[in-house]
């Protein structure tokens, strides 16, 4: 009898799903048909849509660019999930339950500038230095 794997790691279908989600989210956003003032206002990105293992839920990592704000964008977005979840139906007409979709703030974007900052201290250049002087 096949054991499946233990791991957490999204398997293909998971994958794939969540970037037909994805691709479907960003075309409702784009063409306005949402009407909230707040996700109107606002350029939206969806850098990440992951499924539950059952493909019920789909959790949106989204960046509103340009607002200071973000958690005004991303209660619009969860106030008006289900008629977003009502408009991707023709786009994954394919899959047998449309997924409950959940709105969260990307918070990637701030780990790589933190990382970059880090990169670029005084401390991290002094050592990347030094190590090249010991080289030659």
């Amino acid at each position: 009898m096949a054991t499946r794997p233990t791991t957490s790691a999204p398997s293909q279908r998971m994958l794939r799903v969540g970037e037909q989600v994805r691709a479907a989210i960003t075309q409702v956003l784009q063409r306005g048909e949402v009407r909230d003032d707040v996700i109107e206002k606002t350029v939206i990105s969806i850098s990440e849509v992951r499924m539950s293992p059952d493909l019920k839920i789909a959790t949106a990592y989204v960046t509103p660019l340009g607002v200071t704000d973000h958690d005004a964008v991303i209660a619009a977005l969860n106030r008006n999930a289900k008629y977003i979840r009502g408009r991707l139906s023709p786009q994954l007409r394919q899959m047998k339950y449309m997924p409950d979709i959940r709105f969260r703030d990307d918070t990637s974007f701030d780990n790589y500038k933190k990382i970059d900052e880090l990169l670029r201290s005084p401390e991290v250049s002094r050592d990347l230095d030094h190590g090249d002087t010991e080289e030659e």
